[in-house]
């Protein structure tokens, strides 16, 4: 089993970030220097991955045109002397072979994946949230792979989250397996704390195989009258093997107000350009309060 596909769903209409995302795709909104999206293709690519479905919809075609080749302003930059920002504008083109779909219904996230059948074939896959940032030292798509290729399975990265939070995310049912890996033997979606397996939850990461796709060809809507992809994880780890990977490292939630601004000042605060002044700017602000 070897996972060189990745599949992004970016098909969401922001509702969490509006008004900025009204025109805007808020998976290209700018995280320091960089659009959220670029950190997750590049965790993807850190983590081998080689080939990168987008699913979009009409109104984010400027994620296409970010990671193309911009001619006119490279040639630009290179004639003023500014041979570093040609290369890095250049970089994001380079980063995997992109390609994009669209979901041309809004029908929830196990919908979206579904378009990916035809790219993915007869192979696994990784799925990695367009709004869920990634801080770790080790890819968090890196550890999920690892466990999976070892196992010949499906792999779900999760954490332990709060009560009180439980409730926003999927639920599953765990038993230990190795060093922060479990066995997944049951999940449900968005739960009460009654209806809950575990505090585990999903957040953001996957590999699965390709059996996943008739599934969700399968699936009814379910909550919120969507073709939920955790239904069909559901039915996955009924019929196959799946693991829980309880990874190392921070999520950030860019698709909300909170999570994005938490992300933008840590990233900040590890920005070569930004994390000096920014410390003292935020020291100054805090003896003001």
């Amino acid at each position: 089993m070897k996972v060189r596909k990745a599949v992004i769903p970016a098909a969401g209409l922001g509702t969490r970030m509006l008004p900025a995302t009204k025109t805007i795709p808020k998976e290209m909104l700018p995280l320091v220097d960089k659009p959220v999206i670029q950190y997750i293709i590049e965790e993807a690519v850190e983590a081998g991955i080689e080939d990168i479905l987008i699913i979009t919809n009409r109104a984010k075609s400027a994620m296409d045109d970010y990671f193309d080749y911009h001619p006119e302003l490279e040639e630009r930059l290179l004639r003023s002397g500014k041979e570093e920002e040609a290369e890095i504008i250049k970089r994001s083109a380079d980063l995997a072979n992109i390609f994009y779909v669209r979901q041309k219904e809004t029908r929830g996230l196990g919908h979206a994946v579904g378009r990916a059948k035809r790219f993915v074939g007869n192979e696994p896959f990784a799925v990695l949230l367009g709004d869920d940032v990634m801080f770790s030292e080790k890819p968090v798509l890196g550890q999920l792979i690892a466990a999976a290729e070892k196992y010949n399975c499906s792999a779900v990265g999760t954490q332990s989250v709060e009560d009180s939070a439980i409730s926003k995310y999927s639920s599953l049912k765990v038993s230990p397996l190795e060093d922060r890996v479990y066995s997944v033997s049951d999940m449900n979606e968005k739960p009460s704390l009654e209806e809950k397996f575990s505090n585990y939850a999903i957040l953001g990461r996957y590999v699965l195989t390709p059996a996943i796709f008739e599934i969700l060809e399968n699936t009814l809507p379910g909550h919120g009258g969507e073709i939920q992809l955790t239904d069909g994880l559901r039915e996955l780890c009924r019929i196959e093997k799946m693991l829980a990977v309880d990874f190392e490292g921070r999520r950030y939630d860019t698709g909300n107000l909170k999570g994005f601004l938490e992300a933008t000042i840590d990233y900040s605060l590890l920005h070569p350009e930004t994390g000096e002044w920014l410390r003292n700017f935020i020291k100054e602000k805090a003896a003001l309060l």
